[in-house]
């Protein structure tokens, strides 16, 4: 079954961030994103799950800080010099995405979102939305309320 592709209420087009990931190129709405940060040491959490790096102090608050990659099934990912962090805003939380690197923002025509092939749909891929086909790759549209929608930061902060 193919997700339905997003609406963004304003003349066709989605306002994206994109970043890599190993050697892959994944966005999300820009709309979800806060700031982009370079990388800075989390503070381990004992019992975390594999994906969760630590927490950060962003300006007072606590925010969980997020291996992107891992939580996408990939191998995990070696943070460097290179390498941001992006925190997003998902069901009123802010989490901290560890990418290794952002590559642009952009503004595409809706039109240029696809739906995933169901040949490839495997249990990780029911985060995106959808595939963008760009001239130099695609870029896989990454739908983060569907992808935290049971992460308890709370729980997870307290732990």
């Amino acid at each position: 079954m193919n997700a339905p592709v997003p609406s963004t209420g304003k003349s066709g087009t989605l306002e994206i961030i994109a970043f890599r990931l190993h050697d892959q190129e994944f966005c999300v709405r820009t709309t979800t994103i806060r700031e982009i940060r370079g990388w800075g040491v989390a503070t381990p959490i004992p019992h975390a799950p594999a994906d969760v790096l630590g927490v950060m102090n962003l300006r007072g608050t606590v925010i969980p800080i997020i291996d992107l990659a891992n939580k996408l099934g990939m191998r995990s990912t070696e943070p460097n010099e290179r390498s941001a962090i992006v925190v997003a805003e998902v069901h009123g939380t802010a989490i901290g995405l560890v990418v290794d690197r952002v590559s642009d923002i952009l503004t595409i025509p809706e039109s240029l979102l696809q739906p995933i092939p169901e040949i490839s749909i495997s249990s990780g891929m029911h985060y995106a939305d959808g595939i963008i086909a760009q001239p130099d790759g695609m870029i896989c549209f990454l739908n983060l309320e569907r992808m935290f929608e049971t992460l308890d930061t709370e729980k997870l902060i307290a732990a």
